[in-house]
């Protein structure tokens, strides 16, 4: 069925050309919405450990936080992709910026209804907090990425998308430092489930307070907001297809191994950590993540010379070593230095090309998840978190590419690839009841190695931009 334009796709064009001056101040705002949505979704981490603790759960069973959480991802994506089907885009219909804020709304109620799962002791209502929590950043997840990605000019989409990733990455970095501390380890934190109460109603005031923010801000209309679409169109494209089922194996994934980092550092012939220990080191896993979609942003970016592209990733580089320098371990700070060398080397081979990097970053986490699975001591503990550099400019990477050349299904193909973030409620368990069963969280490790093997694969091949 054709577009019925409410709006002129071509005037919304022309608009944010004459805008680009203005770009900066809407995708600082809109990154605001990337760093709390990656540091809520970072203390599911700490979450897992501390309700396995309260309720005495098994691997398989604490790993519920994660399906409740992503699985929010697929129902609510499911919905909004039905809807567009039969009754048109919704957020062609309501805009870019009033879809923020309703989700931002729901994400707050779902952080509130931690105080009754509180005070309730109960597992069962923790889980449908979460689902809620998760069902508002679903709808920013659909809404704020194809946004930042066609926000400019079409070349350096990547860059932007892994500039705001890189926000996000921030949060997951922080995330287990804040939540370690409140949840195990401050004068809040208890042996039961009240410890939870301080973090999530803070996160609640935060999303509040951002809404207001985003209501009050001028956001320019983009691509083709205002038309709207009652077709299943984007699920002609080939490239988007293999792109929903890259995103599925990426966040199932990536979300497996930062699940599992707590549970890996303590194993005797890893590292032997206790919970706090492991904890401490979980954030290099994120902040990799972290610094890596910060090189990515430039890496993918169009400079017009390498020396300043390439000298601009030193300074980050350095900047890294030395907080990490000051403020942890010296010893520790030349390993982190090491693995950044590393990664701008692959971003060097990558020559700016996101699909190449992406396919070369897949195939080097194969080769650390391969060290960790059959190593063991440091070698085995700094092969599993390094992975977070590397998985840095996946998400953003493969969701550009996948997106591109989708004109009026640009949302509805965003809906689906949110929808796959599935993966995450999916693999995690299974991973969990890999390791139950085998009595070895180690070799569990080789269910996130199949999902790296097929992101490379897309990488190299299956993204090629095409319309059956």
């Amino acid at each position: 069925m054709a577009g019925v334009p409410v709006s002129s796709t071509s005037a919304a064009r022309s608009d944010v050309s004459s805008a680009g001056a203005n770009y900066r101040g809407p995708l600082i705002t809109v990154t605001l919405l990337f760093f709390m949505w990656g540091l809520i979704t970072c203390l599911n981490d700490i979450l897992i450990p501390k309700m396995k603790q309260v309720f005495d759960l098994q691997h398989w069973q604490a790993m519920l936080i994660q399906t409740a959480f992503f699985g929010a991802y697929f129902i609510v994506s499911l919905i909004y992709f039905i809807l567009s089907v039969t009754k048109g885009d919704p957020i062609m219909r309501i805009g870019y910026k009033n879809g923020i804020i309703l989700g931002l709304l729901i994400a707050a109620v779902g952080c509130v209804l931690f105080l009754p799962a509180a005070s309730l002791e109960s597992y069962g209502f923790f889980l449908l907090a979460l689902f809620v929590l998760a069902s508002g950043i679903t709808l920013l997840q659909i809404t704020a990425n194809p946004y930042v990605s066609i926000l400019g000019p079409p070349e350096s989409s990547s860059s932007r998308m892994n500039l705001t990733q890189a926000l996000n990455a921030l949060g997951t970095t922080v995330a287990p430092i804040i939540g370690g501390y409140l949840i195990f380890a401050g004068a809040n934190a208890s042996s039961g489930a009240d410890s939870v109460r301080v973090p999530y109603v803070a996160l609640a005031v935060m999303l509040l307070l951002i809404a207001g923010i985003i209501k009050i801000s001028p956001l320019p209309k983009v691509g083709s907001e205002g038309t709207i679409v009652s077709d299943a169109g984007a699920l002609k494209y080939r490239h988007l297809v293999l792109g929903i089922v890259c995103i599925f194996a990426y966040v199932g994934g990536e979300v497996s191994i930062g699940s599992s980092i707590i549970g890996f550092l303590e194993l005797p012939n890893i590292a032997g950590y206790n919970e706090a220990q492991a904890t401490y080191y979980l954030s290099f896993f994120w902040g990799g993540a972290m610094v890596g979609r910060f090189f990515g942003a430039v890496a993918l970016a169009q400079y017009q010379s390498a020396v300043t592209k390439y000298g601009i990733m030193a300074v980050i580089g350095l900047v890294a070593f030395g907080l990490v320098y000051t403020l942890y371990d010296p010893a520790i700070a030349m390993i982190v230095l090491g693995l950044m060398a590393f990664n701008i080397f692959a971003f060097i081979l990558g020559a700016s090309n996101p699909s190449r990097s992406l396919g070369l970053f897949a195939s080097i986490t194969v080769a650390l998840l391969a060290v960790a699975i059959f190593g063991q001591g440091s070698v085995a503990m700094w092969a599993v978190i390094s992975i977070g550099l590397f998985n840095s400019i996946m998400f953003p990477t493969i969701f550009d590419l996948a997106i591109k050349n989708l004109g009026i299904h640009t949302s509805q193909g965003s809906s689906l690839l949110v929808m796959a973030i599935v993966g995450g409620a999916i693999i995690p368990p299974l991973q969990g009841a890999f390791a139950d069963v085998t009595h070895n969280l180690q070799l569990s490790f080789l269910l996130p190695l199949i999902c790296y093997v097929y992101i490379a694969f897309y990488g190299f091949i299956g993204y090629k931009p095409s319309r059956s």
